[in-house]
């Protein structure tokens, strides 16, 4: 085991997080993309409520959980679990979480032209609030894994923003056997540009990431405000606004973007 506190989860380990992340989800979405049949005989059929679409989608945090316990054990995870407690960031970051990501979707519909059509795109609050749920315990849950392990480790290897492009890369072919299987969100978007947004959101998430010291949490609520199921469809331009905002996030905070100095690279904090 690494003497080193910061190296108690080495940069090695992205090697097994990886072949986690992608084995489970990818081994699980393989079976009914290859042989739909049997799987929809045996499991039903895979929609983005089903329990092993879930299993997909906390694939990352069940890698990053494997991974702290293997190398730091029951006190590891305990310290790996604080970082959700961690919620100090700059002022201007609640404001772009709160009001900024807001305006971005609405933007975004009004220049598609379907803003009025779905100001609140539900019929009752009977269906929005279990599609709020499903926001909040889905697709944050993967931050334990992307930012809480993946971008520490990338993080001693490279500076901040070459760190966020190549976990945003990752982060975008991982979700790609999605775009593939009917009955999934995915199913109706085009991969191209998202996969350009996860390299935009990816930058910004590291930014964000590294003001926060670290924070989880942070991360976590970023990941649900960009699926709030509230917000009107916008699709690609809420991508391209976000496009926009990483482009000039590089720019304004280019002396700690192109710097490994102020990144965050504990896995599990030392205190």
């Amino acid at each position: 085991m690494p003497s080193n506190k910061k190296e108690l989860v080495p940069v090695a380990s992205l090697l097994p997080f990886l072949l986690i992340t992608f084995g489970l989800a990818w081994g699980i979405l393989a079976f009914f993309i290859f042989l739909p049949e049997s799987a929809s005989r045996i499991f039903g059929n895979l929609t983005g409520r089903h329990p092993l679409f879930f299993l997909c989608v906390y694939s990352p945090a069940i890698a990053a959980f494997v991974i702290v316990a293997w190398y730091s054990g029951y006190k590891g995870i305990k310290r790996f679990l604080f970082r959700i407690l961690l919620w100090r960031c700059s002022a201007g970051w609640y404001v772009f979480l709160i009001i900024i990501i807001p305006v971005v979707f609405y933007i975004g519909a009004a220049i598609k032209g379907t803003l009025f059509k779905s100001l609140f795109p539900f019929d009752s609050m009977q269906t929005f609030f279990p599609a709020l749920l499903f926001s909040v315990i889905k697709g944050p849950i993967e931050e334990f894994g992307w930012r809480g392990l993946a971008l520490p480790l990338l993080q001693r290897k490279f500076a901040p923003v070459w760190a966020g492009l190549i976990l945003g890369a990752v982060w975008g072919v991982w979700h790609f056997p999605a775009f593939l299987l009917s009955g999934t969100q995915q199913s109706n978007w085009s991969f191209a540009p998202f996969f350009t947004g996860c390299m935009a959101i990816s930058i910004i998430a590291t930014a964000l990431f590294n003001d926060s010291k670290g924070s989880i949490l942070i991360a976590a609520f970023f990941h649900f405000m960009l699926m709030n199921p509230i917000f009107p469809e916008a699709d690609p331009y809420d991508t391209y606004l976000l496009v926009i905002i990483a482009l000039l996030l590089i720019w304004f905070k280019r002396k700690v973007m192109f710097t490994k100095e102020t990144s965050v690279v504990e896995v599990i904090p030392s205190t």
